[in-house]
């Protein structure tokens, strides 16, 4: 389950060679539908939760349909949001915005409702970030996420500033966060290496049982609960990026994919950051083929950071016997 209240309404102009005329593309946007995308084009079922409303909504609702997203929709009288961006030139450049609204009280009960029950008939429910955080209040995630995980659910977030900090109360499986998140939030002093482990580390004694933190270009960092207290680096293959928006939400929803299908941290990390690494390579947010995340998930290693190479993980490996690996040092 996808929990993303505030999906937008997005249009893009492009102009696909010189000489060539104007095309212009709609698509439905934001964090909770690209992670639905690249969760679903990894084969695993999706159900995405969400509000939608006025002339946007409407237009979003069929947008997510067509893609073959399963969705739960609370139809409200609040607007959804929009924004017109133009790449003619290469790069995006924004062009209008139209923020979403604040969804009423009634409104945010029916959302709730919906989405806690797709939450506990799902294996994992990823808790997506808003663009615009006026849409709903921090306390929402925080009752969502405490609900879940009390009745056995496996939460990921991919949240940041007090919305973290809200699902953190409640408790989660796994968060996902950014080093520039950790810094501009005031968890980590700066973006040396031990300021952001130090910040993952706070994190996990606040209420995350797990924590990958992305670096842009440099190896992710991940913090996984078995050995203890692990530090390790995810080593990526490195690709020219088209365009590196959404490798971070591809990675989330790589990570969620696995953990769905019932493998471990180890195992979901290095799917996650194979989905991540295809995802610069395209136009598209949340898109690559399932066959070619496989194919990269091999050339993707966890290393202890101290240094040592740790073995390759095969995918089905458990807690206990990555412990062991790493006790023994080096590649197995």
């Amino acid at each position: 389950m996808v929990f993303a209240p505030a999906p937008q309404l997005t249009v893009t102009v492009e102009r696909p060679g010189r000489g060539g005329s104007d095309e212009i593309h709609l698509h439905a946007g934001g964090q909770g539908v690209w992670q639905a995308r690249m969760i679903a084009s990894l084969g695993a079922q999706v159900v995405f939760c969400t509000a939608l409303g006025g002339e946007a909504g409407r237009v979003l609702a069929n947008l997510i349909e067509v893609e073959g997203i399963e969705t739960r929709v609370v139809e409200t009288q609040s607007r959804s949001g929009a924004y017109v961006h133009d790449r003619r030139g290469g790069q995006r450049q924004e062009v209008a915005v139209m923020p979403g609204e604040s969804l009423g009280r009634h409104e945010q009960d029916e959302l709730y409702g919906l989405t806690l029950t797709e939450g506990l008939r799902s294996r994992v429910s990823v808790l997506s970030g808003m663009a615009e955080t006026q849409v709903l209040p921090p306390d929402v995630y925080r009752r969502l996420a405490g609900d879940l995980r009390r009745n056995g659910g496996t939460v990921v977030a991919d949240l940041s500033g007090a919305y973290l900090d809200a699902v953190l109360e409640g408790g989660l499986t796994l968060a996902k966060v950014s080093h520039e998140e950790l810094v501009r939030d005031g968890r980590a002093s700066t973006e040396r290496t031990v300021d952001l482990i130090a910040a993952m580390r706070r994190l996990r004694d606040r209420g995350a049982t797990a924590v990958v933190a992305t670096r842009a270009e440099k190896p992710a960092l991940a913090l996984l609960p078995d050995p203890e207290d692990a530090i390790v680096e995810v080593r990526m293959p490195e690709l020219e990026p088209a365009d590196h928006h959404g490798a971070g939400d591809s990675m989330t929803a790589g990570i969620a994919t696995v953990l769905a299908q019932g493998g471990d941290l180890p195992a979901a990390v290095r799917l996650g950051a194979a989905a991540g690494a295809l995802n610069v390579t395209r136009h598209g947010l949340g898109t690559g083929r399932a066959d070619a995340v496989e194919r990269l998930v091999e050339r993707v290693s966890l290393r202890a950071y101290d240094g040592e190479p740790m073995p390759p993980m095969d995918g089905h490996a458990t807690p206990d016997e990555l412990a062991h690996r790493m006790q023994l040092g080096g590649p197995q």
